[in-house]
């Protein structure tokens, strides 16, 4: 306990509390970045968001579209779902417009409700030739089946919480292959069922993906996961499925390191993600020049152009059918339109990451920065302290803004400007009570030797104080009373008589003294030691001294007699290191002088 004491001790000494809390403070915060609580994190979010509104990603080019099926289809063709020789009548029509391939934002995981042997067995008053008629014609299912063979179809299926079924082993799956640390499937979003869409449209697709989204805490969509794991299978998204296709990649490559997922790589294109496997999506405005409805593609009177050469996308953004989600650009974006975005931030090249050694960077940036305010801001005056500060936050968020408009990287200036914030106010309190109690502590030193607005100065400006010593020119004064020691032994029945006489004696002198800024430095009996020119500078000390002695003068009697010596020599005022002992100066050296010995009137001073 005792070498703890002394071991604390020589740390404030040499370091001081203000620092040492700083210091803790430091480590508290690195130590909360690692655990990364939820507010962090959504501090964090909201910063990226506000990256994203100010420069959202421009988009060059259009290459997908989105074919709609919105609240005019669903007026003019009839509630959701359709029959599925609709969807296959879309997926023809947009075929036979050239378009590249179309992506399905949703499962067909039941078979068709309006299947003509369905309907005859639940048709009333069918004669037995008219139901046979109906088995025998093919289902809509297979009908759709042939339309997306003849098209390059990828199909979307979704995670689910619980597993419903068995997975059919017999229909196909992409392939994913991990290259690097092993093990990585760990940090994969993991559903623990599968939900696939019926067999014979499901095996004769040219591709398959999950279009499952995960939002994050607050409900925002800004990242959506390329490959996940659902039911023990690792599975690409919609959109990476989309891109896999259109690139002719037969296997999906997954590059991971210890700290989790890399990037993943297509034919050509390598994608990168967080360690989860998440795509930071770099949102474009909403732009509904990409929509077209599924009504008018129903109808062909769809412009060909605004087909032929695009990817397409089959989606909803009727309310009632409940697919609107929040990005950090639109409190109202289809799901269908957060996939297209995906597909139109990779295809141009308008890639946005977090890359694994952000957080490397940030806790460096925050334990620089911070030592480097812990080290140099305690010895700036409150000017400096603030533009220090101003500086610091400056560097900060123009560092982290210049990797997201120029390297598209998400680096948090949010973490190290809190640690470096907190550290900051801390130094800038501790100054502050620092700066009080010195005020304190000289207003009660020089209080009852200057004159209180010299007080006051010395007060606002205590570097004025010099410890150690200091040379510098002053006027220095003597006076003492001529006689004092025939006049004191007239006291001797009355001791209290005498203090009375000169406590009205000094008084008075002292009142002039400091009128002159002058600094009392002690009573001795009867005299007084008064100079100029210190602590505070003072050009007139020599006329102010002068003026001094003029104005004692008057209270003595004109058969005073007074002589002065003066010489004007630099001095040297010693200061005691110790603040306390201020008021003890000692003096070396030549001084200006003037003394003044006369006998005292007593009736004047009396009259006083």
């Amino acid at each position: 306990m005792k070498r703890l004491k002394i071991l604390r001790r020589w740390f404030a000494r040499k370091l001081g509390f203000a620092r040492l809390m700083c210091l803790a403070l430091l480590v508290l915060f690195a130590g909360a970045r690692l655990w990364d609580p939820p507010p962090i994190q959504e501090l964090r979010l909201r910063t990226f968001d506000m990256f994203q509104l100010i420069d959202p990603r421009h988009k060059m080019a259009r290459p997908v579209t989105i074919v709609d099926i919105d609240d005019k289809s669903l007026a003019k063709l009839g509630q959701w779902p359709w029959p599925r020789t609709r969807i296959a009548d879309l997926i023809q029509n947009l075929t036979s417009n050239g378009a590249v391939t179309i992506g399905f934002d949703m499962v067909f995981s039941e078979a068709d409700r309006l299947n003509p042997d369905l309907v005859a067995s639940q048709m009333r008053d069918l004669d037995d030739a008219t139901r046979a008629r109906l088995r025998e014609l093919p289902t809509n299912d297979q009908v759709l089946s042939e339309a997306i063979k003849r098209s390059r179809v990828v199909l979307g299926e979704t995670g689910q919480p619980a597993i419903s079924s068995e997975i059919d082993k017999t229909l196909p799956f992409t392939g994913v292959a991990t290259v690097g640390e092993e093990g990585a499937e760990r940090f994969l979003f993991e559903f623990p069922g599968l939900l696939r869409n019926v067999p014979v449209i499901e095996k004769v697709a040219t591709g398959r993906g999950l279009f499952s989204i995960k939002t994050e805490r607050d409900g925002m969509i800004r990242r959506v996961p390329l490959i996940m794991r659902a039911q023990g299978n690792i599975m690409p998204s919609l959109s990476l499925e989309i891109l896999r296709v259109v690139t002719g990649t037969p296997t999906l490559l997954v590059r991971t390191d210890k700290t989790g997922v890399r990037a993943v790589r297509l034919k050509g294109v390598e994608i990168p993600t967080d360690k989860n496997g998440q795509l930071w999506v770099h949102y474009a405005r909403q732009d509904p020049s990409i929509y077209i409805s599924a009504a008018d593609v129903l109808d062909n009177t769809v412009p060909p152009a605004r087909i032929a050469g695009k990817l397409v996308l089959v989606g909803t953004s009727a309310v009632g059918l409940n697919d609107l989600k929040t990005t950090p650009v639109s409190s109202t974006m289809p799901g269908v339109e957060i996939h297209a975005q995906v597909l139109e931030s990779v295809l141009s090249g308008a890639v946005i990451s977090q890359p694994n050694y952000a957080l490397g960077v940030e806790l460096i940036a925050a334990l620089v920065i911070g030592l480097l305010v812990i080290i140099f801001t305690p010895n700036l005056g409150p000017v400096r302290l603030v533009l220090a500060g101003a500086m610091f936050a400056a560097i900060l968020v123009g560092v982290s803004w210049f990797f997201y408009a120029q390297r598209r990287y998400l680096i948090d200036f949010t973490y190290p400007l809190l640690s470096t914030t907190a550290i900051y106010l801390t130094l800038i309190f501790a100054s502050f009570v620092r700066e009080q109690r010195q005020r304190v502590q000289i207003r009660g030193m020089f209080a009852q030797y200057m004159s209180p607005v010299l007080v006051e100065q010395l007060a606002q400006s205590p570097e004025k104080l010099v410890l150690g010593g200091e040379e510098r020119e002053m006027t220095i004064m003597f006076s003492d009373v001529r006689g004092f020691t025939t006049i004191s032994e007239s006291y001797k029945q009355d001791p209290q008589g005498l203090i009375a006489l000169m406590n009205r004696f000094l008084t008075p002198l002292t009142d002039v003294i400091i009128d002159q800024k002058g600094y009392i430095d002690k009573y001795m009996g009867d005299a007084i030691m008064a100079f100029w020119n210190a602590p505070l500078d003072d050009a007139d000390h020599e006329v102010n001294a002068c003026e001094a002695a003029i104005q004692t003068s008057t209270w003595a009697t004109p058969s005073w007699r007074s002589g002065t010596r003066r010489s004007t020599m630099p001095i040297t005022r010693s200061t005691p290191a110790r603040p306390e002992q201020i008021h003890r100066p000692k003096y070396m050296g030549d001084a200006i002088m003037a003394f003044w010995n006369a006998p005292l009137d007593d009736a004047k001073i009396r009259k006083a």
